[in-house]
């Protein structure tokens, strides 16, 4: 197998494409004509291109979905948001922690929206919480292809499908249930739509792009404006029409992304805060707040109000260019980092003199400004950074591979040779470097991955030259060269088990909690988490804080009297048990699937509710239970409401053990020291 040809004049036009899904064919019967055209696809693809494309999705599929369950309740922070939807609509709507909407979780709704409605088919489990997720991975990597093919050819898409499906960061988070899947599988339909609206110059199609990052706003507020730059630029100056129309069009894109993301912001803040829930992560139940303070502005600058560890150089790890090479980042993203910026430079000087409307250098634009405004926020952003968000980088990267080494072969006669050698040989010597950072794998692949990929770079300079049945083996050995480091990382995610606040992919690489930004070293060091995150199903590590029942990190899984003692008389009461910290709240919710309260949501530290607010529906008789512990540790200008009611609580109120846990029972006002249940 060998790149192929691709096609060679300086621009395809929209007709040619169109062709492609347009050529005739015997007469069949319909229901027949459409399944072989299914199988077929385009005539002018080989005949093995549609085939490969559905057992490249069939391998990502199982890859993704084997040893799933393992993971537990993932997040159990957005699981219990997510049993909390399946309850209730309003909670749904909202993004509750808990089915009686006492607070939010930190984060616009829109990945929960697809978890809840899996959970009310499917009932509560592991695999009701994760399967959605990795239908995104394959549905972002069918998307990859599909955009790359349409300009590049099918080799290049499965290539770029290839370094998708196997980047090990993304094999983490299309196993796991943080709202990063959603984002990425929508920034890549944007890239996408961008792509076909250019082709069209068609305002319709940059709306449509305006709606998926509308959702994808939804989904995580502002990161997924970080590629929106560069489809603008590309739409502007590429777009097949007139000046006028791509301003109109550019337009049309905005507005549908404001209007997608804007009806639920409005909802949201027009309705009176007595109406809904509070807005968590926020210290003002505000919304904006949320999105321009602690989700926006803050995780630039590192001011983010409420933020455990937080404050201006909290500890998220060093800055600076080298922060996605670091020892903690390196082996989740960037493999191929090296090789996509250097063919996608080549790609732009072999473009450079073509018309203005030009799809293949359109596509440099888009892909390689998403890569580089997004690789370049991460790496100098001073506020909460988490390795997995890097996950954000992949489709950029995978794209960039394969159109870059398309656009080389096809030059292979003057300088496309000398691209591909360099191009493979930055990816073996990078990824030697990488694997030198583990023991996981021993020598044999660190020393087998580069001795094969300069050998590979090496025939490549003379790939003109060559037999062409040797042609296929060095194009071969370079891609395997160049993913077999991602693959073993991937293989390895695969075959752990991942849970709690900050996951990362692949084997210890001894780069240590906040070497590359997981949390700020103190609160690793408080947590017991190491560079890998809280692994195990429910419990793990992460359970320093918070009464044992988890904290700020992890949940744990409740045990069966407290359960039993949680779900007695449950109906008697809005909240069976209230707990400060979202992971605390959580572990105790997902075991009762019964609406447990946050006490100042996720760190511990929004005002919600205030003391005065907790001490009348305790009053009321609407809270059972109340978990001691949960302390959040340090936390940057955020309300000290949480302690103030732990400290009311344990001077008013009973103290009970369940099972090995210490509770407050809040019908019980204090009458002596203490009473036992068990």
């Amino acid at each position: 197998m060998t790149l192929s040809p691709g096609p060679t004049a300086a621009t395809r036009s929209a007709e040619d494409i169109s062709a492609e899904t347009g050529a005739t064919r015997p007469a069949v019967g319909r229901h027949q004509g459409r399944v072989a055209r299914l199988w077929r696809g385009p005539q002018q693809d080989p005949s093995w291109a549609r085939p490969a494309l559905f057992a490249l999705l069939f391998a990502t599929a199982c890859l993704y979905f084997y040893n799933l369950t393992a993971n537990g309740y993932a997040n159990s922070f957005y699981s219990a948001a997510a049993q909390a939807g399946s309850e209730s609509w309003k909670a749904f709507f909202y993004g509750s922690s808990d089915a009686a909407n006492s607070i939010t979780v930190d984060k616009p709704p829109a990945a929960l929206w697809i978890m809840a409605l899996s959970v009310r088919l499917f009932g509560l489990n592991s695999f009701a919480i994760l399967m959605p997720e990795v239908l995104m991975g394959v549905g972002t990597v069918g998307v990859v292809y599909a955009t790359v093919k349409r300009y590049w050819g099918v080799i290049a898409g499965h290539v770029s499908g290839l370094v998708m499906a196997l980047t090990p960061v993304a094999v983490l988070m299309f196993r796991f249930n943080n709202p990063d899947a959603l984002l990425v599988l929508l920034m890549a339909l944007g890239a996408w739509a961008t792509m076909r609206s250019i082709e069209r110059g068609s305002a319709k199609w940059m709306a449509l792009v305006g709606v998926f990052i509308g959702l994808g706003f939804l989904t995580k507020t502002l990161q997924v404006l970080l590629v929106v730059p560069f489809f603008g630029i590309a739409y502007l100056l590429a777009a097949d029409t007139t000046l006028r129309r791509r301003i109109t069009g550019a337009i049309a894109g905005v507005a549908a992304m404001v209007l997608s993301a804007g009806w639920w912001v409005a909802i949201v803040e027009l309705v009176p805060a007595s109406m809904r829930p509070y807005i968590g992560g926020s210290q003002t139940n505000s919304f904006l707040e949320l999105t321009f303070g602690y989700n926006g502005l803050g995780r630039i600058n590192g001011n983010e109000t409420g933020s455990v560890g937080g404050g201006q150089g909290g500890g998220w790890g060093e800055t600076g260019l080298g922060r996605m090479f670091s020892s903690a980042i390196g082996g989740q993203i960037s493999w191929l980092i090296p090789t996509a910026f250097i063919l996608v430079a080549a790609g732009l000087v072999f473009r450079g003199r073509m018309p203005r409307t030009d799809l293949r250098r359109a596509g440099y634009l888009v892909w390689g400004g998403w890569l580089a405004v997004t690789m370049l926020t991460f790496s100098l952003m001073a506020g909460i950074f988490h390795e997995y968000y890097t996950v954000a980088l992949a489709p950029a990267i995978a794209a960039l591979v394969g159109m870059g080494a398309q656009e080389a072969w096809e030059q292979r006669a003057k300088l496309g040779s000398v691209v591909l050698a360099v191009a493979t040989a930055a990816a073996a010597v990078w990824g030697f470097i990488l694997l030198t950072r583990t023991t996981a794998y021993g020598d044999w692949l660190r020393i087998g991955v580069l001795t094969l990929g300069l050998a590979a770079a090496f025939m490549l300079l003379a790939i003109t030259r060559l037999h062409r049945k040797a042609v296929p083996v060095v194009l071969g050995a370079a891609l395997l060269a160049g993913l077999a480091g991602p693959a073993a990382y991937s293989l390895t995610t695969v075959n752990s088990a991942y849970s709690g606040s900050i996951v990362t992919a692949g084997p210890s690489t001894g780069g240590g909690p906040g070497g590359g930004g997981g949390m700020p070293p103190s609160m690793a060091q408080q947590n017991g988490t190491t560079a890998q995150g809280t692994t195990g199903a429910q419990g793990g590590p992460g359970g320093g804080m918070g009464g044992g029942m988890g904290g700020l990190l992890n949940a744990s899984t409740p045990s069966t009297e407290i359960v039993a003692a949680l779900s007695a008389d449950a109906s008697d009461y809005t909240w069976v048990a209230a707990a400060i910290g979202s992971q605390n709240a959580a572990g105790l919710q997902l075991g009762t699937e019964l609406p447990v309260m946050a006490i100042g949501g996720f760190n511990g530290s929004d005002p919600s509710p205030t003391l005065a607010q907790f001490q009348q529906l305790v009053q009321d008789g609407k809270i059972h239970y109340f978990l001691a512990g949960g302390g959040m540790g340090q936390s940057d200008g955020g309300s000290s409401t949480s302690s103030q009611i732990s400290e009311w609580v344990a001077a008013n109120y009973t103290q009970v053990t369940i099972g090995s846990q210490t509770f407050y029972d809040l019908t019980q006002p204090l009458t002596s020291s203490s009473s036992t249940a068990s």
